[in-house]
C-alpha cells in the first residue's frame, strides 16, 4: 500500500498545483488539507466552488485509493454528490476528512466533510463518492511501481 500512495503522491499534479497534503491515518481513512489561494477564486471574496468540489473529490478519492492500495488496486470516480453548507474565502484553510462506508471487490463508497480551520472548523461540505476499484496494471503505474521496488 505504502508504494502505491507514494508513487501517487509523485504524480498527482492536480494535488501538487492546489498545494494538497494528505495525511493518511489508517486505510480507509485520511485527512487531506489545503489553503485557498488566488487562482481557487471566483469573485474577489469567494472561492469557486469547483475548487472545493475538486478538493472533495481528492477527499473522497484518497480514502478510497488507501483502502484499495492494500490488493495493488487503483480507484476512479464513478459519481459524488456534494452538499455546499458555508462558503470560502482567500487564505482558508480547509481541512477534508475522508472514510470509506463500505468496500467491495470493485465498488468502494465514501463519505468526507470538509471544514475551515482558521475559522474555529465550520463545517464548509459533506459528501458521498461512490469509486471503482481496479488493478494498478490498467494504468501507466507499472512502469514506475516496479522503479520503486
Amino acid at each position: 500500500m505504502d508504494r502505491l500512495l507514494e508513487i501517487y503522491n509523485k504524480i498527482n499534479k492536480y494535488g501538487e498545483v492546489n498545494g494538497m497534503k494528505v495525511h493518511v491515518i489508517e486505510p480507509g481513512h485520511i485527512v487531506y488539507e489545503m489553503e485557498i489561494k488566488d487562482q481557487h477564486m471566483a469573485t474577489p471574496i469567494a472561492a469557486h466552488g469547483g475548487a472545493v468540489a475538486g478538493f472533495m473529490d481528492g477527499v473522497l478519492g484518497v480514502a478510497a485509493l488507501s483502502a484499495s492500495a492494500q490488493e495493488e488496486n487503483l480507484v476512479s470516480t464513478i459519481e459524488f454528490k456534494i452538499n455546499f453548507l458555508n462558503p470560502v474565502y482567500k487564505s482558508d484553510i480547509l481541512i477534508g476528512t475522508g472514510r470509506v462506508e463500505q468496500k467491495g471487490k470493485r465498488i468502494i463508497i465514501a463519505s468526507g466533510e470538509i471544514v475551515c480551520k482558521n475559522r474555529n472548523n465550520i463545517l464548509i461540505a459533506k459528501a458521498i463518492g461512490t469509486f471503482n476499484a481496479y488493478p494498478f496494471e490498467k494504468a501507466d503505474f507499472v512502469n514506475m511501481f516496479n522503479e520503486h521496488e
